[in-house]
This record gives structure tokens, C-alpha cells and sequence, in this order.
């Protein structure tokens, strides 16, 4: 737990997004301010600011939908505050229910359940000055339009450079394919790069796709560097051979990386991959030196095969980076534009229907949140705190669905506000006596703000804190009173969100062995089509076990920031580093498969399958029902399916025999691991 609050995350908000949404929100206030009119600047600064953290990455279709939801629910929620905010025995009820359909919409993904957070903000924040109905729309205008002109910088690109998110993407993921191809290969971790080929697919089968010839090239492309991905984890998978031979395969390995990154700057600036030529000979000078040291055993048969392959994929994947973008006219491929069905997202109704009962943690997040909200603002009137708002709005901000967000938020927001306020206090004789200076602070605190948030939002609520004080000067709130309300306001906010979830808590603990079984039904969907006759596995597949993958790992991540729950960690790591040794292993048998002729004898290989898949199913059964799983071992299975293809080898491709040779044993042993595993967690009562 203090891992988390200590934790820095890798930046991951670009520059050019952190200075168009800092202009957002500094232009219109600069204007208004210029013209004589600062409260219309104010309004539109204060609607951009609220929905900064919908431009999120993604097509230029999707940002427009998105941020647009995100105005309107803005522009919605200020309106119901200002002209219900003047009544409390109707607010506090409204609030509630304004709280339990905001909490809800997390059941429908991170960014729609940003949107139900910035209206329940909006709703409390603007009930502190009631208004009529007239005199309240214009304001409620005001913050629609921040937001409008939030989505206009974000989509500025889209006549101009119609595929750039598409491109940037793809680029994105070349760069961390070539970062871990210069890395160690460690079996136990999940395959690098799932969550950024999982963006790159929706970016170019979902629904928000960008439409045109050039696509097609794009989707080629994305194909390929999921075939160069498989081909540098069988190679990093490989074991044994001389000092030498391992020295050639990081040559090769590096040489790859050097490609990889001379198209990532290729697909940035839209232009060919030129600089990939003296990368692609030092790749050919490598493989040359592996095949004069190569031998007739399974290690270097396996290792010249998966370097030929590799070779032949960067150098497609180099060709067309050549029409990638949009002055790609070439239409390379005819592929299905859409998800599989079973990924398309569901009908957002039948999404929330489903989750209405108590075992969902969408609905117990809902109904913490309504009530909290309902339990704040009654809470603040009666007790009369000035600028009582901020203790139901950080109780809005703090509640999250699990008890390590809501623990981590919390106590990060209490000490970022006590140190923004500090902060602020040490600038408050610096700028607070000139209105450009103040404009000039707004715009550096704004920055720094969107860049930090996602790293530690401990900082970024420390710069959030003196934005938030600087803006409100504008309306002539005294930075004192703004700073003191702050502090007795987070610290109330904090504290009720925190022991409303000690009270009704959602523990990961009795969801992770849920998600882990779901990760070995994945991976066993997974195995079965590598395993299978057809020579390709399909999108659907290996997008269902990459998803699987990221919620197995989410769910683990919650599970570590809960206390108490030593044994239970240990386990699931276990069984998370012995599914992904599995996997891995099967990643390497489709690299092998991809370009070698089927065995013409499937009977042992179809026995050995079938034997993986009943062991994975009664693993998954023991994850979900807490019963021990009887004989699952694979070893004599997999020495039966090595006598079947050496009897056979001259008939089969040697290369394929050696291939299936070595990921049988890596598949055997892991599954025999992780039976150990839930045996023994079975043994200690945690089942």
C-alpha cells in the first residue's frame, strides 16, 4: 500500500496534448479579461478545465463523440446545480440520485465513467451559487462551450492529417516492441506490448475507425508487427546453445530493435523508413554468422528458422510503412474492418441492466457514491462551512470501485491539497497583484497539471490545488478564504469516502480468482487454435486472451493494495507468471507455425491438445469453485507427443518437429506448476 502512494508512472501525456489543453483553458480567460469581460472567460476556462481528461488518445471520431459527451454532461450538471443547488430538501435527493447514475456509468469503461464524474462535480460545485433558470443557462453555456472548445484543439488535425492517431499508435508500439526486444526475456512476465496492440485494434477495427484506401496498409501493418512480436519471443525464448550463439541472437535481436524504431520515426513523420537500411544489413550480417555456427539440434534448427522469418517481417513491415498514412492509396489487403463480434462492445443499456445488483462493483460504487453525495452536501448546509462544496465534490473525486484506488486517492488528494497550499501561499505575493501574471501562473499550473496527474497524482493535485485558487481569484474569491475552505473541505471529503468504503467495502480478494480463471480459459481458446489445423489464429482469439490478460493483471494489481492478504498475493502471482510461461510458449509454436507446412499426421499432436485442454479446464473449474482439481499432469502426455514426432521426423518438417518438442516440455512444466500452486493454496484453507 505504500508502494502505491510512493509509485511514480511513466509520463504518458504528450507535450503537444498538455499545451492545447492548457490553452484551452488560459485563451478564453486571456480574452475575457482583455475585453472586459473576465466572467465569460471564466465560465469557458472553467468548462475546459472540467472536461481536460476526456482528450484521451484515439480516432479522431471517437475524441469528437467523446469530448462532446463530456461538454454536455458538464453543461447539463452546472444547470441542474445552479437552479436546484438554492433548495436543499430537493438537492440532497437529487444529489443522490445524481450520484448512483454517475457512479453507475464506471460499468461502461474508464472514460464514460470520467463523464459521470465530472457531472456529479459540476452538479455540487455549481449548487453553491443558485440561480433561476434564465439567469442560469447562460453560465451553464459557458462551460459547455470550454468543452466544445477543448474538442475543437483535439480534432484540429483531422482535415489535415486524417490517420495521424492511427499512425502515432502504431509507432507507439514499435517503440515498446524494440524496448523489449534490447531487454532480457523473462518467461514469467505477461508478452510485452498487450495493452498497446490491444489500442492499436481498436483503433482499426472499432467502431470510431477512420474510413479510406490508406487503412488498409495501416491494418497490414499492424499485422505484421504481431508477427515480428511472436518471432523476437521465440527467439528470446530460446535456451541453451554456445556463449556465441547467444551473442548472435542479441546481435539479431538488437538489430531488430534498430529497425522497429526507424519506423516508429518513419510512421511519426509520415514519410518512408529510410534509416532502416543500415539496421536491415546489420540484421542479414547477423543471421549470415547463425547459419555458418548453425547444427542439426532442436536449439539451432528453431533458432535459424525464427531469425528467417524475423527477417522477412521487418523487411515487409518496412515496405509499408513506405504508403502508411494518408498518402497510402494502396489498397494491400482486403480485411474485415470491424471487431470480431464477440469483442464488439454491448449495447450500453444491456451493459448496465446487467449490472444491477448488489454482487456488481459497478452498483456498490454507484450507491457509495449517491449517498456519500447526498450525505456531504446535507452534511455541509447544516453544519454552514463556507465553500462547502469541496466536501462533496473530493468525496466524488476520492470513491473509486476498488479499496486501493479509493485508499491511494484519498490520502494523496489530503497531502497534495495540504502542499498546493503551500505552494500557493508562497506565490500568493509574487502574482496575485497583476492580471497577466496571475493568466501567466494559471497557464504553467495547468500544464503541469496535465502532465503529472497520471504520474503521481499526488503532485498533480498540488498544482490542481494552486490552479484552482488562482481561477477563483478572478471571480474575486480572496485567495485566504479559497485556500482555507480547500483544506477543511478535502480533508472532510477525503475522510467520508474513506469510511464509507470501510463500511461497505469491494474486496479483490473475491475477484481475482475469477479473473485468473478467465486469463487460463483465454489461454487455453488460445492454444487450441495454434494447436488446431488451420494455419492462422484468429483476431477474436488473440484479442480475447490479450483482454483477458490486462484484467488479470488489473485484478491483481487491486488485490496487492489491500491489507492482509499475503498468501493470497503469492498465489496469484504464481498462477499469472505460470499462465504467461504458457503462453509464451504457445506464442512460439504460431511463430513456427506461420511459415512451415502442417505435420501430415495430427494424431499425437491432436492427443497431446486434447489433454491441455482438459487439464486447463479443471484448473479454471478449481480458480472458480475452490475444489481441488484431481491428476493433472502432463508429463507423460508430453513424452508420448516427443517419442510420436521423433519416430515421424523424417516425414515432417524437422523444424516444426523441434518447435513442437520444445514448447511441449515449457507447456508441460507450467501446467504442472500452477496445479502445484492451487494445490497448495487449496492445502492452506484459501480456497
Amino acid at each position: 500500500m505504500l508502494k502505491s502512494l510512493l509509485e511514480f508512472k511513466p509520463r504518458d501525456v504528450p507535450w503537444m496534448v498538455g499545451l492545447r489543453n492548457t490553452a484551452a483553458v488560459a485563451l478564453p480567460l486571456a480574452m475575457g479579461v482583455a475585453s472586459g469581460h473576465p466572467g465569460v472567460g471564466l465560465g469557458i476556462s472553467a468548462g475546459a478545465l472540467n472536461t481536460m481528461f476526456s482528450d484521451q488518445p484515439g480516432p479522431y471520431r471517437l475524441r469528437l463523440r467523446r469530448m462532446l459527451g463530456a461538454a454536455a454532461a458538464a453543461g447539463i450538471s452546472a444547470f441542474a446545480g445552479y437552479t436546484l443547488g438554492g433548495n436543499t430538501a430537493v438537492f440532497v435527493p437529487v444529489a443522490l440520485l445524481w450520484g448512483i447514475a454517475g457512479g453507475l456509468l464506471v460499468a461502461l469503461g474508464p472514460d464514460t465513467g470520467r463523464l459521470g464524474l465530472i457531472s456529479m462535480i459540476l452538479l455540487v460545485v455549481t449548487s453553491a451559487d443558485p440561480r433561476t433558470p434564465a439567469q442560469a443557462l447562460g453560465p451553464a453555456l459557458l462551460i459547455f462551450a470550454g468543452g466544445v472548445l477543448l474538442m475543437l484543439f483535439a480534432i484540429a488535425a483531422w482535415p489535415l492529417q486524417r490517420y495521424r492517431p492511427e499512425r502515432m499508435a502504431l509507432a507507439q508500439t514499435c517503440r515498446q516492441l524494440a524496448a523489449s526486444a534490447r531487454q532480457r526475456d523473462d518467461t514469467a512476465q505477461a508478452p510485452p506490448v498487450t495493452q498497446a496492440l490491444t489500442d492499436v485494434e481498436d483503433l482499426l477495427h472499432g467502431h470510431d475507425r477512420a474510413r479510406g484506401v490508406a487503412m488498409d496498409t495501416l491494418r497490414v501493418l499492424a499485422e505484421l508487427i504481431e508477427r515480428i512480436r511472436l518471432e523476437l519471443l521465440a527467439l528470446g525464448g530460446l535456451r541453451g546453445g554456445s556463449t556465441e550463439d547467444a551473442a548472435t541472437l542479441g546481435r539479431l535481436r538488437e538489430y531488430a530493435a534498430r529497425v522497429l524504431d526507424a519506423i516508429a520515426v518513419a510512421l511519426d513523420a509520415g514519410q518512408p523508413a529510410l534509416t532502416a537500411t543500415a539496421a536491415l544489413e546489420g540484421f542479414d550480417a547477423a543471421q549470415d554468422a547463425l547459419d555458418q555456427s548453425a547444427g542439426t539440434d532442436n536449439f539451432h534448427l528453431i533458432a535459424v528458422a525464427h531469425a528467417r522469418a524475423l527477417g522477412g517481417q521487418l523487411r515487409a513491415a518496412v515496405r509499408n510503412t513506405d504508403f502508411a498514412g494518408s498518402r497510402g492509396e494502396l489498397r494491400l489487403a482486403a480485411r474485415e474492418a470491424t471487431l470480431p463480434r464477440a469483442l464488439r462492445p454491448r449495447n450500453a443499456l444491456a451493459t448496465l441492466r446487467a449490472n444491477l445488483h448488489l454482487s456488481s462493483v459497478a452498483l456498490r460504487h454507484a450507491i457509495r457514491c449517491g449517498v456519500c453525495l447526498a450525505i456531504a452536501i446535507a452534511g455541509e448546509r447544516l453544519a454552514g462551512i463556507g465553500h462547502g462544496y469541496w466536501v462533496p465534490m473530493t468525496c466524488a473525486i476520492v470513491l473509486k470501485p476498488d479499496f486501493a484506488g479509493t485508499f491511494r486517492v484519498g490520502l494523496l488528494r489530503v497531502a497534495g491539497t495540504l502542499a498546493g497550499l503551500v505552494l500557493t501561499t508562497a506565490l500568493v505575493h509574487v502574482a496575485f497583484g497583476n492580471e497577466w501574471a496571475r493568466i501567466a501562473l494559471l497557464a504553467i499550473l495547468c500544464f503541469g497539471f496535465r502532465q503529472l496527474t497520471t504520474m503521481h497524482y499526488g503532485l498533480g493535485v498540488t498544482l490542481l490545488t494552486g490552479l484552482i485558487v488562482v481561477l477563483l481569484s478572478f471571480e474575486g474569491m480572496a485567495p485566504g478564504d479559497t485556500m482555507a475552505a480547500r483544506a477543511l473541505g478535502t480533508g472532510l471529503g477525503s475522510a467520508l469516502a474513506l469510511t464509507a468504503y470501510a463500511l461497505w467495502p469491494t474486496w479483490e480478494r473475491g475477484r481475482v480468482r475469477g479473473a485468473l480463471a478467465d486469463l487460463i480459459d483465454a489461454y487455453r481458446q488460445y492454444f487450441l487454435a495454434v494447436s488446431g489445423a488451420d494455419t492462422r489464429v484468429r483476431a477474436d482469439v488473440r484479442a480475447a486472451s490479450r483482454r483477458a490478460r490486462t484484467n488479470a493483471q488489473a485484478s491483481l494489481d487491486r488485490l496487492r493494495g489491500e491489507p492482509r492478504r499475503r498468501d493470497l498475493v503469492a498465489t496469484a502471482e504464481g498462477v499469472f507468471a505460470n499462465a504467461n510461461r504458457f503462453l509464451r510458449a504457445a506464442m512460439a509454436l504460431e511463430a513456427a507455425r506461420q511459415s512451415l507446412p502442417p505435420f501430415q499426421d495430427r494424431s499425437a499432436v491432436e492427443a497431446f491438445a486434447g489433454r491441455v485442454e482438459a487439464t486447463m479446464l479443471a484448473l479454471a473449474h478449481t480458480l472458480r469453485e475452490g475444489t481441488p482439481a484431481g491428476d493433472v499432469s502432463l508429463r507423460e502426455a508430453q513424452s508420448r507427443l516427443r517419442d510420436a514426432l521423433r519416430a515421424r521426423a523424417s516425414a515432417d518438417d524437422p523444424v516444426l518437429v523441434a518447435a513442437w518438442i520444445d514448447a511441449s516440455d515449457r507447456i508441460a512444466d507450467s501446467i504442472d506448476t500452477l496445479a502445484h500452486l492451487l494445490r497448495r493454496d487449496a492445502a492452506r484453507g484459501n480456497g
